[in-house]
């Protein structure tokens, strides 16, 4: 099941040299752009000193504050008029970050997106239901013309409306759900609660969150689908940079698209297969907005060994974001590794807050977590009980001591985008 078989199976020596093509292409390209000339000129570099693959750890890094800094259109490579769509991303922290589309990054894109959903095994069979945010940001345009292109029939449903969701899923028969893996929980809840059956449903496409193998087998087992992860960054075009095959183990990232790095996000240096680290990519297929070396701040790592679906490369899983990563009284702690923990647990939800704190110069870390329906006595001595249970899984599991609170069902707040589970308060504290 291929959607472009020669670019998705190339040899690694044939993939190896059309990297570099592109690679020596893009390098050009970036010279319309303020910044890389000027960068290129401060590290006394030029794009014909690049002669192989290696030579680009030769240059600098680009980050996400510098796409900001360029805002709105400072890192067009093409005219204004070439530019035929726009997306930005979150702007919580100051200006958002724009990127821009020609007609053949469109195209280009729709193709990624066709090459992953046949990859699983949909096809122009299936009915398609796209439940992520149809506005600026990249997550939900991206699916719906890849699996136009296709063939799939399409329901553009957004994000919003449970209800009404689920109602969809029944009436359309719809076979193929696209959601945030913790909308996709919600999504079950309501379902329960209607006592709806989704019997149609066979494939969910999760990602824009990290999210564990044991949310995997919840969202299986209570929506019925075969669940697969996709990862994306907008400023890589959006979703579809990387998405599982049916083995399910790593995702593949299309390489004869993207040059990847993985670095150690303190010093910058260069890690091996096997060892995990921030992710550095270099798109070399975009024309509106290339980009050299880009930071991604996802921390994963690449695969030693191929698949035998016949693809290239794979990376690991996401495990989270090197700027989302809490360091508690000196332990690296991602929110994938709490919830990892509390979904092992039967007497809890998959419900949770984080709060960091620092309480006398110390870092105090609390959980809420909400306690299963099942298993909601009210009775002080089955609270205590559960509480103790997950005090000494996060302490095995994390090596850290944290403070638990079990709140009752559905009274914490739920995400049709990205979760954001972490409120980290130790800054109002300085």
């Amino acid at each position: 099941m291929f959607w472009d078989e020669k670019y998705e199976t190339l040899p690694k020596k044939d993939l190896g040299r059309l990297q570099l093509k592109r690679l020596k292409k893009t390098l050009v390209q970036v010279q319309n752009v303020d910044f890389y000339r000027r960068l290129f000129k401060d590290a006394g570099i030029r794009p014909e000193d690049i002669k192989s693959l290696d030579d680009v750890r030769k240059l600098p890094f680009t980050r996400k504050q510098d796409l900001r800094n360029g805002y709105p259109f400072g890192f067009f490579a093409v005219p204004l008029t070439k530019v035929v769509r726009i997306h930005t991303t979150s702007g919580t922290t100051g200006k958002p970050t724009v990127v821009g589309y020609t007609k053949k990054d469109l195209r280009t894109w729709a193709g990624l997106i066709a090459r992953n959903m046949t990859m699983v095994g949909l096809s122009d069979q299936d009915i398609f239901q796209n439940m992520v945010n149809y506005g600026m940001f990249t997550g939900g345009l991206g699916f719906h013309y890849g699996a136009e292109l296709i063939g799939m029939t399409v329901i553009p449903s957004a994000t919003g409306n449970t209800r009404r969701q689920i109602e969809m899923i029944q009436d359309f028969g719809v076979t193929v759900i696209h959601c945030t893996p913790s909308y996709a929980l919600h999504l079950a809840e309501v379902a329960e609660e209607m006592d709806a059956r989704l019997d149609s449903l066979k494939t969910g496409l999760f990602g824009a969150e990290p999210w564990s193998d044991s949310m995997r087998r919840e969202l299986e087992d209570k929506l019925g689908v075969t669940a697969y992860d996709s990862y994306g960054l907008s400023e890589l075009f959006g979703p579809g940079v990387a998405f599982e095959c049916r083995e399910r183990d790593g995702l593949h990232i299309w390489h004869d698209c993207y040059l990847v790095e993985i670095i150690d996000p303190a010093t910058g240096e260069v890690l091996g297969e096997g060892e995990r680290g921030e992710m550095v990519v270099t798109p070399l297929v975009k024309e509106a907005m290339p980009l050299i070396r880009y930071r991604t701040g996802d921390i994963t790592m690449l695969y030693e060994d191929g698949c035998i679906c016949g693809r290239g490369q794979k990376i690991a899983r996401i495990m989270g974001r090197s700027d989302d990563m809490l360091v508690i009284r000196g332990i690296n702690v991602f929110p994938s590794q709490i919830e990892h923990v509390l979904l092992e647990i039967p007497e809890v939800g998959n419900q949770f807050m984080v709060y960091v704190d620092r309480v006398n110069h110390l870092d105090e870390m609390t959980i809420d977590v909400e306690i299963n329906r099942d298993f909601f006595s009210g009775e002080l001595k089955d609270l205590a009980r559960i509480q103790n249970k997950v005090v000494k899984a996060l302490r095995d599991a994390l090596e850290l001591r944290t403070t638990v609170r079990l709140v009752e069902p559905g009274s914490l707040p739920r995400f049709e985008g990205k979760a954001k589970r972490v409120v980290d308060r130790r800054k109002d504290t300085l």
